[in-house]
């Protein structure tokens, strides 16, 4: 009798043991929470890795492509690791793009335009956002058609009085409309700031107020510092902006010596293009196209490396995901 209890017993001990460890189990495959277990991981990290492999497959193959020699390109096997690391296309789009001269064209008018807007879009968010100013929301509403027309509409005006005032064959065109809080996609900066001044407390600007000091102390002491956020997002949208556009500088720069990359790089594809009319088509064609496009998004892609943590806080911080 008392062996058929402890029978029982063991029984029972290990039945409990049994449904403990399947109930681990069950809590390390699924999770207490929905989005603790392995399961969820498992598909979140190949969503993940799927989008990932999505944005950068241009790349790949933009790299891959551009260090093919002939036969690489001419064999269809070949798709992604070429048999012999060929150079010869890199350098040739280099030269052609006069890449060191280019760049720093290119990095000096972006980090100027991306200053200037930074600074001028925030006065002009500030002001609609907390001044009471007459007829603000007729403005505000000028502003979003601003931010609607494209670029292309009024374009003709602004080289006309570019043209008087002696300004084309100059960077002025492009750098002074970013002073007045205008430029390449300014109205768009201006709704960034407006929006993030309007989420601050008045209690700031109040208590500023009774200490004495004007609206512009207030600006430039009290609500501009706390903008750090606003102003990482406007910098890097407004820096890669000016990086990658090439239609104002083909409308004011068309004869000028030294082209930003995105001038250069249109520039290459006319002339390609024109050739292939002449004397056909080349196999190293697309492979001076890609390795162009390559030289063209190489530093976006530095600076979006170590500014990513910055940027992504930046944007959760700012009215942007509101």
């Amino acid at each position: 009798m008392n062996r058929w209890i402890t029978l029982a017993r063991r029984a029972k001990v290990d039945q409990a043991a049994f449904t403990s460890a399947l109930l681990r189990t069950r809590n390390v495959i699924f999770g207490i929470e929905v989005d603790k277990g392995l399961f969820f991981k498992f598909f979140l990290y190949v969503l993940l890795i799927d989008t990932a492999f999505i944005y950068m497959n241009p790349i790949f193959k933009m790299v891959s492509t551009m260090l093919k020699n002939a036969e690489d390109l001419s064999n269809p096997s070949v798709i992604w690791i070429p048999n012999e690391i060929y150079l010869g296309v890199l350098q040739d789009a280099w030269s052609k793009l006069q890449y060191s001269e280019s760049f720093w064209v290119s990095a000096a008018l972006s980090t100027t335009v991306a200053l200037l807007q930074t600074v001028s879009c925030a006065i002009a968010g500030y002001a609609f956002a907390r001044l009471h100013i007459p007829f603000k929301n007729f403005w505000f509403f000028c502003l979003l058609l601003s931010f609607i027309v494209p670029p292309q509409v009024t374009i003709l005006p602004n080289i006309i009085a570019s043209n008087q005032l002696g300004l084309m064959q100059t960077y002025w065109p492009i750098v002074l409309p970013a002073v007045f809080g205008h430029g390449l996609k300014g109205a768009l900066f201006v709704i960034i700031y407006r929006q993030f001044f309007m989420s601050q407390p008045k209690e700031l600007e109040e208590s500023a107020r009774i200490d004495g000091a004007s609206v512009f102390k207030i600006f430039f002491k009290v609500m501009f510092p706390l903008a750090r956020p606003a102003m990482v997002v406007v910098f890097l949208f407004a820096f890669v902006w000016t990086w990658n556009d090439s239609y104002l500088p083909s409308m004011f720069l068309y004869n000028s010596d030294l082209k930003p990359l995105s001038q250069g790089m249109s520039i290459i594809a006319a002339d390609l293009t024109a050739e292939a009319e002449l004397s056909g088509p080349s196999v190293f064609q697309d492979s001076i196209k890609m390795a162009t496009g390559f030289l063209m998004i190489m530093p976006l892609l530095i600076l979006y490396m170590f500014t990513q943590r910055w940027f992504v806080e930046s944007v959760e911080r700012t009215g942007l995901v509101e």
